[in-house]
């Protein structure tokens, strides 16, 4: 039977990660001794410009930190912890995806930084990252936005993997009509992980277009709540612990959502 290929994407902060990804080690090293603070200095950038929250966090970074650089960034990724399970979960998936006629690939879709992602242990299992960037100088150093990824552009690059444009530059191909048995990967074929309402613009493509999406919570009582309200709304197929541990439900939800995949590939053989 031939194999088809799954996307499984992921929102990174508060879905493979705990916390904001700036939060481990870069604020502190910043003078913030409480995280919130900085975010609280965003919100008012964006306030007083009319900014974009994601811009202002950009501008603050680089406005607080003029020794910026990008290799700076790419060091601050060995400080982000993971959820539990995350490791290890790439290899299990994949070859769980193998032994189902499927070929998994996976993606990163986040409003944290492109750098800090590419520092992590695990920046090596995605095929693409796309998150938000600067343009860096001949030293390193940034002098502009170079890509901003906020809640609803995150669904462009939900059709970019669906059309194989995976170059954010292309746009002519990306806009170009395709038919629909010639897409790289199907939408229906694509799981959403994301922990919160910046995540539903993209969960609500995944619903319209048979896809799964997958609201996850670590400890936090209140993103627990908000991912049952996802659920509740019927934004998110589930609501699941942020555990990615073998065993855990999430894995099991994702290798009976591949099953039923591979089902449906068995049937349209028929056809």
């Amino acid at each position: 039977m031939k194999k088809t290929r799954v996307a499984l994407i992921y929102d990174f902060d508060k879905t493979l990660s705990p916390k904001d990804m700036q939060e481990f080690h870069y604020l502190q090293k910043l003078g913030y001794q409480d995280p919130n603070d900085f975010w609280a200095e965003c919100a008012e950038v964006s306030r007083k410009h009319n900014c974009d929250a994601i811009l202002a966090y950009l501008y603050l970074m680089a406005k607080k930190d003029p020794d910026l650089t990008k290799d700076e960034l790419i060091r601050e990724g060995k400080y982000v912890k993971l959820y539990p399970g995350v490791e290890t979960w790439f290899s299990r998936i994949n070859e769980y995806g193998k032994k189902h006629n499927v070929i998994i690939e996976h993606y990163v879709i986040s409003s944290g930084l492109e750098e800090i992602i590419r520092g992590t242990s695990i920046s090596h299992e995605f095929k693409k990252i796309y998150a938000c960037s600067f343009v860096y100088d001949k030293k390193g150093r940034p002098e502009w936005p170079n890509r901003v990824v906020n809640y609803t552009q995150k669904t462009q690059y939900l059709f970019r993997i669906n059309k194989g444009v995976l170059d954010a530059r292309n746009d002519s191909d990306l806009n170009s009509s395709t038919p629909e048995d010639s897409k790289y990967i199907r939408l229906s074929n694509m799981i959403y992980f994301g922990d919160g309402s910046t995540d539903v613009p993209s969960m609500k493509v995944m619903k319209q277009n048979g896809g799964y999406a997958i609201a996850v919570y670590g400890d936090d009582e209140r993103k627990k709540d908000l991912a049952y309200e996802l659920y509740n709304d019927k934004r998110a197929d589930f609501a699941v612990r942020a555990d990615y541990s073998k065993g855990s439900r999430i894995e099991k939800i994702v290798m009976g959502i591949i099953d039923s995949i591979e089902s449906k590939m068995k049937v349209e053989a028929y056809q």
